[in-house]
């Protein structure tokens, strides 16, 4: 069982940036592909960017490449999402999740087996 609880969303004016985090604890972190998806209102979950175990690797989802950047420090077994040049599309919840399994599955929802509850970012114009 892995516990993920994420942190640093909030209201931010477009243009700005924000840095969620994803503190997680149970079973040893760097067995972990780590994904990072939101979802605004109406919309379905989709897919942000993923890290591989070593943090060599990582993917992003196009809408967001260039803006975000995803990292993981095993030592704290945490994860990060650092959002840059946000804009009022980017309104959603976040959530960061754990997968088992193969990097190729790193974005598909359904593939991940453990959630966090979500943090909300809210992006004005």
């Amino acid at each position: 069982q892995v516990q993920l609880v994420e942190s640093g969303g909030g209201l931010v004016q477009a243009g700005g940036s924000l840095r969620l985090s994803c503190a997680a604890s149970g079973r040893t972190f760097s067995n972990y592909v780590m994904g990072w998806f939101r979802q605004a209102p109406g919309k379905e979950r989709e897919f942000v960017a993923a890290i591989s175990w070593s943090g060599g690797t990582t993917h992003y989802a196009d809408s967001v490449k260039g803006r975000f950047t995803i990292s993981r420090d095993n030592a704290k077994n945490t994860v990060y999402l650092q959002m840059n040049s946000l804009k009022p599309e980017d309104t959603a919840v976040f959530y960061c999740a754990a997968l088992i399994g193969d990097w190729e599955k790193r974005n598909r929802p359904n593939e991940y087996r453990y959630w966090g509850q979500g943090t909300q970012v809210t992006v004005s114009s």
